[in-house]
């Protein structure tokens, strides 16, 4: 029986071997040609689900790139131990924006890529055109590339917020190669990149602000940055969802990641620290925006105080902690009777769900009626209280809006509030009850067993309670509330 021809392009020559669809003519793989946007994983073929992170819709096309074995290369620069690398070339260097200083871990770090988002209009430009003027007062040449205002409308707003310095260098442009020119013409200790979603490298496609783009040109100004020792500081957008906009990849390279919020109603800004490979992630930077520009908040706790000089029914102060920072709060209840047979619940300020739990602990535990009033609950100055530790000055207020009776003078309040009503620790009760006693309060109701407040400040009083009830019987219980809090032991006695 005579064979078939072999099919075209089947013949096995000497020394070659069988093709498939994943093998070259010469025996090497190919690469997987499709890669996840958001944590980088790879797969030989298009899928609609990342197997890694499980992100729907994030699997583009990366190209079949031939994949090779590289060779040993000579070793220009031997490694070093540990004990012998100079780490005096990494040293911190001040903004002077104090509160920038205080969320970095110190300052600038010479070669350092930081990406600071935040949504628009909070202030993040401000910002940076302050720190970059400041640090061009210092004799350091900073270079400021903007590709979404033009140069004239920055040197505006620079001229608004007092921000023109001799060493301040402006650029708007949207092409990488043009901006890396004038990073070697410049030669600046510090960039600043308005924003890393504008530039757009030619030499790669998409459009800018798309992964592709994102990822070139934040790869090519962190390899400027590490091999000049230039501190480079990115701005970077946020989704909608309040994330920070392109590939999760960018998060990982950098080397600082800053989150900078605030509601745009109210003055004050937060800087909080996500990822910091030179210092911790727990500080919290306040700042006060206003027309003349931004200014560092060392102490921001009066701007959540309300100015009536003598109680009134239905508040009551907290010592909130953002990161490691005691931050003094007032939350602001008010009850009105209602005819519909479901009664309005509104928070600003608070998490709703916290709110409406706290209500029915007070329904449940304390024989509260509130099912047929309307409830407002909402924080003073816009400052926004996640901690669970705000639960009992939530219910304290509640409670004083419905008995109609203001809470002491001097008062404070803290601890977290379990659906059994008992008052559970927090952390930070000795940070909190300093905070409170250098401005001025003298009471603190706090949870039993909280671990040792430490040293009291002089003349403060503390009571321990160990449920929600015991809290109001305390307070309301027994005449006005003015006189039960003589009961409250003083410092010297707490601390025996």
């Amino acid at each position: 029986m005579t064979p078939l021809p072999p099919c075209p392009g089947s013949e096995l020559s000497e020394g070659s071997v069988s093709l498939n669809p994943m093998t070259s003519k010469t025996g090497r793989t190919k690469a997987p040609g499709y890669r996840c946007a958001e944590c980088g994983w790879t797969t030989a073929k298009w899928v609609g689900r990342c197997g890694e992170c499980q992100s729907w819709g994030t699997v583009e096309e990366a190209g079949q790139v031939m994949a090779r074995t590289t060779a040993a290369a000579t070793v220009a620069k031997p490694a070093q131990q540990i004990s012998d690398v100079d780490a005096s070339a990494a040293a911190f260097r001040a903004t002077g924006v104090g509160e920038l200083d205080r969320v970095l871990g110190g300052g600038l770090v010479p070669g350092a890529v930081i990406l600071l988002a935040g949504e628009p209009g909070v202030g993040k430009s401000t910002l940076l055109l302050d720190v970059a003027a400041r640090v061009a007062g210092s004799a350091r040449d900073v270079l400021y590339v903007t590709g979404e205002e033009s140069a004239a409308q920055v040197k505006l707003r620079a001229e608004r917020i007092g921000a023109v310095a001799d060493g301040l260098y402006l650029t708007a442009e949207t092409d990488l190669g043009i901006a890396l020119g004038q990073i070697e013409r410049v030669q600046p200790s510090l960039l600043i990149v308005d924003s890393v979603q504008t530039l757009a490298s030619s030499e790669v496609e998409g459009a800018a602000g798309g992964v592709t783009q994102v990822r070139e040109v934040a790869a090519s100004l962190i390899n400027a940055a590490k091999s000049r020792g230039m501190t480079t500081i990115l701005v970077g957008h946020v989704t909608k969802d309040g994330s920070i906009a392109g590939p999760r990849l960018l998060e990982h390279l950098v080397d600082v990641v800053c989150q900078f919020e605030g509601d745009r109603h109210s003055r004050l800004r937060l800087l909080r620290a996500v990822k910091n490979r030179y210092g911790p992630t727990d500080e919290v930077g306040c700042f006060d925006l206003t027309e003349e520009g931004i200014e560092s908040l060392a102490d921001p706790s009066g701007l959540f105080l309300s100015m009536v000089s003598e109680p009134v029914s239905g508040t009551c102060i907290t010592v909130a902690l953002e990161g490691r920072r005691p931050l003094v709060a007032e939350v602001q209840a008010l009850l009105a009777e209602t005819a519909n047979a479901q009664p309005r619940r509104t928070t600003s300020g608070l998490d709703s769900s916290r709110v409406a739990m706290m209500m029915a602990v007070l329904q449940r535990r304390a024989a509260m009626s509130l099912h047929r009033d309307d409830s407002y609950v909402a924080t003073v100055g816009g400052v926004k209280l996640n901690e669970p530790a705000t639960d009992l000055a939530t219910a304290l207020a509640i409670a004083s809006a419905k008995s109609n009776k203001p809470l002491p003078k001097g008062l404070i309040a803290f601890g977290e509030i379990g659906l059994a009503g008992e008052v559970r620790p927090v952390p930070g009760i000795g940070r909190r009850i300093q905070e409170a006693g250098r401005l001025g309060f003298t009471h603190a109701v706090v949870p039993a067993s909280h671990g040792g407040a430490g040293k009291l400040p002089d003349g403060f009083r503390i009571k321990e309670v160990q449920t929600v009830a015991e809290a109001l019987d305390l307070l309301f219980g027994n005449g006005a509330a003015a006189s039960n809090i003589t009961r409250l032991p003083t410092a010297s006695r707490a601390a025996e």
